[in-house]
């Protein structure tokens, strides 16, 4: 349970005491804003009464109100864009792995099928086209595999640089989401 205080305040010329859990200082500074306000609406129009005043000063301070808490709903929703792009892309990157994963294994099986198919021609040096064929047709298979390989190394590469970027858009997000709430906190109050 938060404890509550009483602060003399001045708003438009009357006294208040307000009750609230905040600082002193912040309920002053509140006070101070409303004040501001009224005053600045006042000078602006000086036919209104004192209680249109406070009307009008409500008003902007609504709108005021309206147009942070709209912008920071946008915010947030700018913050979610990154966050699931992030997500997609950590999935992406580890699918990536585990499929050079698989084609490294595969690569190194048909470097020994290839190395094997080799030593037997030198061996038997018989049927030697049927070998020679054979053995074009397993360093093409390996040429494709490398050439497959390096394309999903080259793909795993530009999915780390767009994870870096989108986390990089996340932290100025967040930075922005943080700033923005910093200054509402300070110079709206």
């Amino acid at each position: 349970m938060t404890d509550k205080k009483k602060v003399d305040v001045t708003i438009d010329g009357r006294n208040f005491t307000v009750v609230g859990s905040e600082s002193e200082d912040y309920i002053k500074k509140i006070a101070q804003y409303v004040d501001n306000t009224i005053k600045n609406v006042f000078h602006n129009n000086m036919r209104l009464s004192n209680h249109m005043a406070a009307i009008l000063a409500a008003f902007n301070i609504a709108d005021e109100y309206c147009k942070v808490n709209q912008k920071l709903k946008s915010l947030e929703k700018e913050v979610v864009g990154p966050i699931g792009n992030y997500e997609n892309v950590s999935k992406e990157l580890e699918n990536s792995r585990a499929k050079i994963k698989e084609l490294e294994e595969q690569l190194n099986n048909n470097k020994e099928e290839f190395d094997k198919a080799k030593e037997d021609q030198e061996r038997e040096n018989k049927n030697s086209k049927k070998y020679e064929k054979l053995l074009e047709l397993k360093e093409k298979e390996l040429k494709e595999k490398e050439d497959m390989v390096k394309e999903l190394q080259n793909k795993l590469y530009e999915n780390q640089m767009e994870l870096v970027q989108v986390k990089k858009e996340l932290d100025e997000s967040i930075k922005y989401f943080d700033s923005e709430k910093g200054i509402f906190s300070k110079e709206e109050i």
